[in-house]
């Protein structure tokens, strides 16, 4: 006789309900971690969108930059070319201003240096030199007689360094005179087109006459009172 086998289920009632909830679980756990990626996928997205823009807006910045020390170099050449056709201009009005002094200042020297008493019978430019090339000393003005001689050095503007290069030019051209045998005795004399009042004290205190215009003319004012006639 046949028996009858009974089959058992895999799984009971509780285990297929314990398990469907298991599956639940993991299926809510994957679509979090699903959200969770996508959220880091935008943020990525923006981060790269953000460093895109920003390394835009650095080669515009960078473009700019560039653009302007283009410009910058572009105005220093500019500048650079004024300022050597200032030179260019400053020389001309130089070489024009030196052709004034040698022929209207230095003739009218001699004469306002005869009203302190002076009698000068040679009034030239010169150059003091030493040696075929050497040249110690360049003079604006220099008047002589047998027993005197004023070297004049002219000025649009004198500073107090003009005055001490005119002292020191006086050391040279008394250095030189010794050598030479001249002992006739050296006095100075600044000439400006304007003096400030610090400029003139400092070149009579200094024992230089101080030559200034005046009018048509220039007057001549001696070191004295205070001061002396500086005598190289």
């Amino acid at each position: 006789m046949e028996t009858t086998r009974i089959i058992e289920p895999a799984f009971t009632l509780e285990q297929f309900i314990a398990s469907m909830q298991e599956l639940r679980k993991s299926h809510e756990e994957s679509m979090q971690h699903l959200k969770e990626i996508d959220k880091l996928l935008k943020e990525t997205d923006r981060i790269v969108k953000e460093n895109a823009q920003q390394m835009k807006e650095t080669d515009q910045r960078m473009k700019e930059t560039d653009r302007q020390m283009q410009e910058t170099d572009r105005q220093m050449k500019e500048t650079d070319r004024r300022m050597k056709e200032t030179d260019k201009h400053i020389g001309a009005l130089t070489n024009r201003f030196g052709e004034v002094v040698e022929h209207m200042v230095i003739p009218n020297l001699v004469a306002k240096f005869a009203e302190l008493g002076f009698t000068f019978t040679k009034a030239t430019n010169a150059k003091v030199a030493k040696g075929e090339h050497a040249i110690l000393a360049e003079i604006d003005a220099l008047l002589e007689n047998g027993d005197t001689v004023m070297a004049v050095e002219i000025k649009s503007k004198p500073t107090t360094d003009d005055i001490d290069d005119h002292i020191t030019r006086m050391e040279k051209v008394r250095r030189y005179a010794d050598l030479h045998g001249d002992t006739r005795k050296y006095l100075g004399a600044l000439a400006g087109v304007v003096f400030s009042d610090g400029a003139k004290t400092y070149t009579l205190k200094n024992g230089l006459y101080v030559v200034e215009p005046s009018g048509d003319t220039f007057n001549i004012t001696e070191p004295k009172g205070s001061y002396h006639p500086r005598v190289w």
